[in-house]
């Protein structure tokens, strides 16, 4: 007897999932994806709808194929996702409490678009409660300004913040950056003691050891230079653009040290952004939804992996690394990033039905699994919280399976070569110590791929990388020298 003729779909409870399953099913059946493209084409008039993640319970973004909007951004945090993002704040303190024996005294936040656009806000919530402070709502729902919690409200110290805001959520959410931007200041000038105040306490010993002022002591808010995106730190990466973490935190501070907030847009303050990140305990970001990871782009390791590589070097300490999770709102966690980075490879780049699963799209699959193993090394190249056996199992996976190395070499040999080059890299800077089988194998699978692309290439002129990693960082290439010094002295 089959589970669904066991169930009493008259009994009240069941009969109401029954009908939203129908409903559900009704909408998608109704989507006209191509329709609107096409229309789209022929500059058509297309329907609008809401946007957002259908798995956080959004679905009147059914049905699909519509010309999508966002939402109002004056309305976040909604006070659902502020409550979420309190008790994400709540997790970490408890976390590094029971880690450390103390309170946190700045946590530096990637803060990301789809924090607002999926999450309705959780991170901005989670961003004021550790400031200790919550949103004024309107009855309308429209957030109008904030309210500081009393300290014996809150309970703890007010937890410093340093954020590195994405390029989108810096384009698109300007009130949103500039109300957190209000809140560290109002917070900074509170007559509290500092060791119940961190936000006042860094804001006055930048004043006292640099001379700055109190606006530019509570600068918090920092993005990459106005009109262009990402964090900089990817790109040297994948160019082999550096030797130790120096050079890393070297490039993520050139490429993001412009701050943004209330009368201050795009500023270079560069100093300043070296002198907040020397007092960071932890480096923090979150997932929402498992419809997207921190494989599913290089930004998630070139921002959050970048402000690590520059915390740990500009202070001379051991940073926390943590990762939140509300992709089940009713049980919210907080964990290191490397528990997520093993979650994340286990359930998809190992699983056997996700690698069947990209194959099925043969170059553009090949060419998908390449880059989530690029990203893969570029944690370890900037936060170095990935396990070797992590790399062992890839190279075991998609380099020593006879399978699987025969699907790279028919549909995309450049996404296999890619792969060895990345492991061999990985391996001669000793980010990674490989169990000896997989030492062996990787050497001679590398001539063998070799090989195949000569094969492909034939008689094509031109230069060929190889195998070789060419390492060249700013110290032997002037220009590049001396950008980086302009802007760091």
């Amino acid at each position: 007897m089959k589970i669904l003729d066991r169930i009493n779909w008259q009994d009240p409870k069941w009969k109401a999932i029954k009908e939203k399953i129908l409903e559900l099913n009704r909408k998608i059946e109704e989507s006209k994806e191509i329709d609107s493209l096409l229309s789209g084409f022929y500059g058509s008039y297309i329907p609008p709808g809401p946007s957002g993640l259908i798995t956080r319970g959004r679905d009147d973004v059914l049905p699909t194929g519509r010309n999508f909007y966002s939402l109002d951004p004056y309305r976040v945090p909604t006070r659902t996702a502020f409550e979420i993002g309190k008790r994400l704040a709540q997790k970490l303190i408890e976390k590094h409490l029971s880690e450390e024996g103390r309170y946190p005294e700045n946590v530096a936040v990637y803060w990301q678009c789809t924090d607002i656009m999926w999450a309705d806000g959780e991170g901005m919530g989670q961003i004021m409660y550790l400031l200790g402070v919550k949103p004024k709502w309107l009855s309308n729902g429209r957030v109008k300004g904030f309210e500081i919690i009393p300290l014996s409200e809150l309970g703890r110290p007010r937890i410093d913040v340093t954020i590195r805001v994405s390029g989108i959520t810096r384009d698109n959410f300007p009130m949103c950056i500039e109300l957190i931007d209000e809140a560290v200041q109002q917070v900074a000038a509170l007559d509290e003691p500092e060791e119940l105040n961190f936000i006042r306490k860094h804001a006055l010993e930048q004043m006292a050891q640099n001379g700055a002022d109190m606006r530019a002591a509570t600068l918090r808010i920092f993005c990459s230079m106005p009109g262009t995106y990402q964090a900089g730190t990817q790109l040297a990466v994948y160019a082999s653009a550096w030797k130790e973490e120096k050079d890393l935190a070297e490039v993520f501070l050139y490429w993001n040290g412009y701050a943004y907030g209330k009368g201050i847009w795009g500023e270079s303050k560069h100093k300043e952004f070296a002198d907040i990140l020397k007092s960071v305990d932890i480096t923090y970001n979150k997932v929402v939804s498992d419809e997207y990871d921190l494989f599913g782009c290089c930004c998630y390791f070139g921002t959050h992996g970048g402000m690590t590589a520059a915390a740990r070097h500009l202070s001379g300490k051991e940073v926390k690394t943590y990762y939140g999770d509300t992709r089940n709102p009713d049980n919210v966690e907080v964990r290191d990033l490397a528990d997520e980075i093993r979650r994340v490879v286990r359930t998809k780049l190992l699983n056997p039905k996700w690698i069947e699963g990209m194959k099925r799209h043969g170059y553009k699959g090949a060419g998908d699994i390449s880059k989530r193993i690029g990203r893969v090394y570029g944690w370890e190249a900037t936060t170095q919280e990935v396990d070797d056996w992590i790399f062992d199992d890839i190279a075991r996976t998609f380099m020593m399976n006879e399978e699987n190395r025969k699907f790279f070499e028919e549909h995309n040999p450049w996404a296999m070569e890619e792969i060895a080059r990345r492991l061999i890299e990985a391996m001669e800077r000793e980010l990674w110590t490989p169990a000896e089988d997989v030492k062996e194998a990787l050497k001679a699978i590398y001539l063998e791929i070799e090989g195949w692309i000569e094969e492909k290439i034939g008689e094509t002129k031109g230069s060929f990388q190889g195998g070789s990693i060419d390492i060249v960082t700013a110290e032997e290439v002037q220009f590049w020298r001396d950008k980086m010094k302009e802007v760091m002295k």
